[in-house]
This record gives structure tokens, sequence and C-alpha cells, in this order.
């Protein structure tokens, strides 16, 4: 499976346009202050772009970022652009072809971004084996991955990985194709469903167990979106399976628990994060408004306090008393747009 997915994205496909379905090229609408980075990015690498979500999360310069699967590099320049001269990127990726785009432009960013030179490196390496690449533990304060996890067959060990090239409070950013259930053996060995980001999808939980396998206890859902294949032949394939394009962060943080319990905690935001100066989203619950009082749950509180988020914020409380489990952590399927289709209604994570 592995030969077939280089074939794929090195030989198959040529540009974004050359998909058969939207499942791994839905990139969500970009706010304005990206849109001037990405204008400077050249334009040979933004058509061999395949994401299917936004990986470019908040309060980046200075940072240390790997990009799991990083084809041409158009996320890997954008994030070079953020995190400044006096941060490093570095891209991994399989696939001889999108690495030479990846590769040949790098001096060209530099220049663009006003750089005295590149603070990019791409690596040739398989993701199911980052052990064998010249990546050293705790190394890194963000990694990210667009797309890319379903095209792996071994996922968990991914995720393990992950954890290990990690910095202590550092996180996991990525967007994914994710599926209401596990994918039957013989839609799996089509090459071109593989290819195409469908029949690789993570099951949702799954994931949430391989996540809390690899010491991630506490995935939080970002934002997500149902997948619309809009290829008849392909749905015909498929079936009643559902799909969503979903984006998760994952905290390196030890003492996280597996629920959200309540000890009393709040938090109150300041307003200084990078580009969002009147309310942050940590996740699709948590939506911290400027200046007010919000009450957290023990793990949202250590998310802000034990990371790059710390000094952003005012933290009330100790952990001196519990008081129970929040209302609403439960663990029916997660994403907004599979809730609209159910009798169920889920709260969210907590608070």
């Amino acid at each position: 499976m592995q030969e077939s997915v280089k074939n794929y994205y090195g030989q198959v496909l040529q540009h974004s346009d050359d998909l058969q379905t939207n499942a791994c090229c839905t990139d969500e609408a970009m706010p304005d202050y990206l849109k001037p980075i990405l204008s400077k990015v050249h334009e040979k690498v933004l058509t061999r772009y395949y994401g299917c979500g936004l990986v470019l999360p908040e309060q980046l310069e200075g940072l240390t970022i790997l990009d799991l699967g990083c084809g041409a590099g158009r996320d890997v320049y954008a994030l070079s652009a953020l995190v400044g001269e006096s941060g490093k990127v570095v891209g991994v990726d399989m696939t001889d072809e999108q690495l030479a785009v990846a590769t040949e432009y790098q001096d060209f960013h530099a220049e663009a971004f006003g750089f005295a030179k590149s603070n990019v490196e791409f690596m040739k390496g398989d993701i199911e084996r980052l052990d064998e690449l010249d990546l050293d533990e705790n190394q890194f304060d963000l990694i990210i991955s667009n797309c890319v996890i379903n095209l792996l067959e071994d996922k968990e060990s991914v995720l393990k990985s992950v954890n290990r090239l990690l910095k202590p409070g550092g996180e996991m950013y990525f967007s994914d194709v994710y599926s209401e259930r596990r994918i039957p053996a013989a839609l799996v060995e089509d090459s071109v469903l593989f290819g195409e980001c469908l029949s690789g999808a993570l099951y949702w939980r799954d994931f949430i167990e391989y996540a809390k396998s690899a010491g991630f206890a506490d995935p939080r859902l970002v934002k997500d979106r149902p997948i619309t294949i809009e290829n008849r032949d392909v749905e015909q394939k498929i079936g009643h399976i559902r799909f969503y394009s979903a984006t998760y962060r994952l905290f390196k943080i030890a003492a996280l628990e597996t629920a959200c319990e309540d000890y009393g905690q709040a938090v109150v935001y300041k307003g200084t994060i990078d580009h969002c100066p009147h309310v942050f989203h940590l996740d699709g619950h948590h939506a911290i408004e400027t200046g007010r009082v919000f009450p957290v749950c023990g793990n949202t509180y250590r998310m802000l306090h034990e990371t790059r988020f710390q000094s952003h914020f005012e933290f009330i409380g100790n952990w001196d008393t519990h008081y129970g489990i929040f209302d609403g952590c439960g663990t029916l399927m997660p994403f907004e747009s599979a809730q609209q289709v159910s009798s169920n209604t889920v709260n969210g994570g907590c608070c």
C-alpha cells in the first residue's frame, strides 16, 4: 500500500485538480492574516497541495515545527513565515516528486519572506519509521499533519512517535479524514479509494483509543465538517459510510486525565494571542472571551497553563477540591455534523 500511495502522489497526481474526490482537498477558508503569506508561496507549490484542513494554529513565533507528510511544502512555507527567522520548520515526506518541488523553492521563499537564509529543512523518510530519521526526542514544539495519517497503515505507531518527538507541553495539531465506522477490508485494498483519503480514514473511536494509548489522554476536536464525495462511481463503492474532515489538537502533558474533571478552576484570557484579540478558541467547545472569567476543567487548565499559551492567561483556583465530572463529558461521536443526523444530544468535551 505504501508503494501505491507513493505512485499515486508522485506519478498519478500532478495537480490538485487530478483528484477524483474532494476528500483530501477540502481546504477551508483562510483567515485574513494568512492571505498575504500564501500570496507569496510559489504557484508550483500551491498547485500540488492535497490538504483537508488548516493546520496553522495560534502563537507560532520562534517555534520548532515538524510537518509529517509535507508534500510540496505549502504548509511548511506558510509556517516558516509565521515562526519567523528565530523558528524552524522541518518537513518529512516519502515522495521524491513532491520533495523535488519543495526543495526547489527554499531560497525563493526565504527571499519572499525577507529572511537572510531559509528556516526550513526537508527530509525524505517514512512517517511510520520516524525513529530512523535524524530527529531527537523532545525536539519539537509543534507537530502538524494535513490529510496524511489516513494514508498510513500503522497509525497508532505514528502517534507514539509523535509523542516521543514533542517537547513536554508541545502539541500535535492535525487535520485528517475520519469515518463513522471501520472501513471494510475490500475497500481498504482499493488503491484509488486509499489514495483519495477515503478507505484509509480513521474510524473516530479507534483514533481516540490510539491517541490515548500514545500518551495523549484528552484529544480535543477543534473543528469538523462532512465530506461530500461528489463522484458517483466512488459513492457507489463507499455505500452508506459517512466521512468527515476534522482537526484535532493533542497536547503532550503527562498529568492530563481521561475525562473532564471539575476542580472549581477558571481562567481569564488577556487577549494577547496573535490574531485573537477578542476570543481564543482552544477547541470546538472552548471559546474563551477576553477579560471574562471562564470556568474550566482540570485538563483545560493544564492545556493553557503548561503550554506556550501560559503567559496569555490569568489562572484562578488550585487542585485542592474535586467537584466531580463536568456535565456533558460524553463518548458519542463528537462531530457537529454527525450530531445533526442523530437523535442524541452531545454537549461536548466539557464545560
